[in-house]
């Protein structure tokens, strides 16, 4: 029986070619002074159409503590970085992506925290953001701050998946269903005592960005519509506040009609079109809230 190693590093890979190397040099000099040898670094390829995958099928072939996952097709970030969870067996787990944007030198600090503070997850929230344009920065500065106020479960803001964990919080992450995930707002959600480490997130060592302004969207919404069904109470409120708004104009229309200001007929649909539209409105927010608390029944 295999035993568990002390740290598993977890680092997903999509055309990571010119970084692969130098994460794994480096991630294998961090873990150097904590653990020892009794480590193991899981690189997955999400279907990267250049030589990553051959470059990780040598890391593997070479050296035992690496592990190599490899999809059919490219995933996407968050179920490549699923499948690496499901498989590394550590007792500590490093997430960490393969630009080299978040330092992997911080393992250290982070493994003293964990011991220091006791806590079962230390997540890296970045205070400045260098190689990333205005507009990026702004862009994500504002959707952590939407998140957190249309979320009940507190997201820390600027923060990724750059985190180190226990045994403990992964298998609670790994029993979540979702298919559409949003990992760090899923280890928020579970609790545990997590506390920040803030650091300097780099430039990227190569390559481009995995995340375009349409990928950032599509992030955004699965993030938004995984941990809140405020979208579907929207209905909800727009039918009260047509309600209100359709009494006074019912009110207006009775009294061009009884002043003779109206012309004729004009009562008559103003009146059918603001009863029927405030009524299709409130029902559409009732189908919408036991439609969100089935989708968040369905989510277990």
């Amino acid at each position: 029986m295999l035993t568990s190693p002390k740290l598993s590093v977890v680092s997903p890979c999509y055309n990571e070619q010119d970084s692969l190397e130098e994460l794994c040099r480096r991630v294998t000099a961090a873990r150097e002074a904590e653990v020892g040898a009794d480590y193991e670094i899981v690189l997955i390829d999400d279907g990267s159409s250049d030589s990553t995958r051959s470059l990780i099928g040598k890391l593997c072939e070479k050296d035992p503590h690496f592990v190599g996952v490899f999809l059919s097709r490219n995933h996407g970030h968050q179920l490549a970085l699923t499948a690496g969870l499901h498989t590394c067996r550590g007792e500590r787990i490093l997430i960490i992506d393969a630009d080299l944007q978040d330092p992997p030198e911080l393992l250290g600090d982070m493994m003293r925290m964990m011991d220091e503070k006791k806590a079962d997850v230390v997540y890296g929230q970045r205070f400045e953001r260098r190689g990333e344009s205005t507009f990026k920065r702004l862009t994500a500065h504002l959707f952590y701050r939407l998140l957190n106020s249309l979320v009940d479960v507190k997201i820390p803001v600027d923060t990724g998946d750059f985190r180190l964990m226990n045994r403990k919080t992964l298998d609670e992450l790994n029993r979540m269903p979702e298919q559409h995930r949003f990992i760090r707002g899923m280890v928020s959600w579970i609790g545990f005592r997590q506390v920040p480490l803030k650091y300097e997130r780099h430039e990227r060592f190569g390559g481009e960005t995995k995340y375009p302004f349409r990928k950032m969207i599509c992030f955004a919404v699965d993030a938004i519509s995984g941990f809140s069904i405020v979208p579907l109470r929207i209905a909800t409120y727009l039918g009260f506040i047509c309600s209100l708004l359709g009494v006074f104009f019912l009110g207006y229309t009775a009294y061009s009609y009884l002043t003779g200001i109206a012309i004729q007929g004009w009562t008559t649909l103003m009146a059918v079109v603001l009863i029927l539209g405030s009524g299709q409105l409130l029902v559409l927010g009732v189908l919408g809230e036991y439609l969100g608390r089935l989708y968040m029944q369905s989510k277990n």
